[in-house]
């Protein structure tokens, strides 16, 4: 392990921080782990009972500072092994607020217990770094590096679907299928290795290797399908994580910021008979059916000389070219008017949405383009449109995916590439196969793809990896 990583994330001293965020709420939690924390929080702790609590109990008490209470906490205490992070743990439960957490966090971080190795003979709290403790549980086997990415997913899910989907990795579904591919793979270098091992007089003249044949063939094609069959999960996965966005669009005073206010359920943009209020576009984030949608209302489409709405119409106009779906508003009221047409010319990633439908019955014209009648008013028509927003999107998946992925399903942008290079190395493998080649090329792809697979997980791993992996966790988990 490099020094960089070693001075930042690879030592064992005791660290805390908030697990949860300082406010207005019932309870405030604090998280501690490493070599002498529970001695630590003893020596500010109002009972002797902490310091030889067993593990997986929990103690009641008050934190004090010279004397001084400072806020009746609870504590749940963990020890090494059976812990998180496989350290001595501590979770203080503290009063809600900013001042109650805070207070007891620079208690904290104010005591010393004896110990080795630190100024003048004592051990300190210092500040937990960003995703430190899933690092120590990683470090310390607790988790494999599929299962540490999972803890971030489950914190960041938008859904339940995708809360669901992260809980799957977390209990090791990802692991699991990484692990038997890899197996497959070591088994098919192996039967390699063996034959390098010897002079071609010691292995049969009709036997795959001698032939400079890839050894053990079927094996190794079904550990190819599934890995491709991972490296599609990203692109289903990546929308239940990231989302989608969907931007409403259509002429002036075509119902959009309405139809907004009604997908959301609340009144966040001004709704106006003036054609132009919306002058800029903006966005909020809505669950369709499990789906994450990135919902923007925008600018109306017209031609204007008000700077003002001229700089929204065209920003609305960039965000078109960049939305994954375009939710195209014709307004009831009005019919199709000829800047209409325009846009129905084009209908790539389009849904066209006849607005208005309680006053206004859909006509022939826009049931033709498949304009689905909506009213935000009433929500006439709300869950069809919904479904058709699912199934676009689906649609979309299957003619990329075939018909979905079922099972493990890689969850990071770090899994997919790793998975596409042992796709990759292996494909070449065959490839160099088919023509005969020597199969002392073919073995060291064999063992670059075995190393990927392992670079998942992190039986592979370096200090670089790791600090930009855990970087990115939020301090406390």
């Amino acid at each position: 392990m490099s020094d960089k990583l070693a001075a930042n994330y690879g030592d064992d001293s005791p660290i805390a921080a908030f697990a949860t965020v300082p406010g207005n709420s019932a309870l405030t939690l604090i998280r501690c782990s490493g070599k002498g924390s529970i001695e630590l929080v003893s020596s500010v702790f109002s009972s002797d009972k902490l310091k030889d609590a067993p593990g997986n109990t929990v103690v009641h008490g008050w934190i004090i500072s010279a004397h001084e209470k400072i806020d009746e906490v609870v504590v749940s205490v963990f020890r090494a092994p059976k812990s998180y992070t496989g350290e001595d743990s501590l979770d203080i439960s503290c009063h809600g607020g900013s001042a109650a957490g805070r207070a007891v966090m620079e208690t904290l971080k104010s005591a010393a217990a004896p110990g080795c190795g630190a100024a003048k003979g004592s051990i300190v709290f210092r500040d937990a770094l960003p995703g430190e403790f899933t690092f120590r549980a990683f470090m310390n086997g607790k988790l494999d590096l599929t299962r540490c990415e999972s803890v971030m997913e489950m914190v960041s899910a938008k859904t339940e679907t995708g809360r669901r989907h992260a809980a799957e990795r977390l209990c090791g579904s990802l692991e699991t299928e990484i692990n038997e591919i890899k197996k497959m793979l070591v088994e098919v270098l192996a039967a390699a290795e063996i034959y390098l091992d010897y002079s071609e007089d010691e292995i049969t003249s009709d036997s795959e290797e001698a032939a400079g044949r890839l050894p053990k063939q079927d094996i190794a094609l079904c550990a190819l399908e599934r890995l491709k069959k991972l490296a599609a999960s990203w692109q289903i996965e990546r929308i239940y994580q990231e989302g989608v966005t969907v931007v409403i669009a259509g002429l002036p005073n075509s119902g959009k910021s309405s139809l907004f206010n009604a997908m959301l359920k609340e009144d966040r943009s001004i709704v106006a008979e003036i054609p132009g209020t919306t002058r800029d576009w903006i966005e909020a984030w809505v669950n369709i059916e499990g789906i994450p949608v990135r919902l923007v209302d925008t600018a109306g489409l017209r031609e204007s000389s008000d700077s003002v709405e001229k700089i929204g119409v065209e920003r609305s106009r960039k965000l078109l070219q960049e939305a994954e779906m375009v939710l195209y508003l014709i307004d009831g009221a009005q019919g199709v008017a000829d800047e209409d047409r325009d846009f129905i010319k084009n209908g790539d990633r389009r849904l066209f949405v006849w607005s208005k439908a309680d006053i206004a019955p859909i006509c022939d014209q826009a049931r033709e383009i498949g304009a689905l009648g909506v009213s935000a008013k009433t929500g006439e028509g709300l869950a069809e449109l919904y479904a058709a927003i699912v199934s676009a999107i689906q649609e979309k998946l299957r003619g990329e995916h075939g018909d979905g992925i079922v099972g493990a399903a890689i969850g990071t942008a770090r899994q997919k590439n790793l998975v596409d290079a042992a796709c990759s190395a292996l494909e070449e493998a065959f490839a160099i196969s088919e023509k005969e080649e020597p199969l002392d090329l073919i073995a060291p792809l064999l063992r670059e793809a075995v190393n990927a697979l392992g670079e998942i997980t992190g039986e592979v791993s370096t200090a670089d990896i790791l600090e930009e992996m855990f970087g990115k966790f939020c301090v406390g988990k």
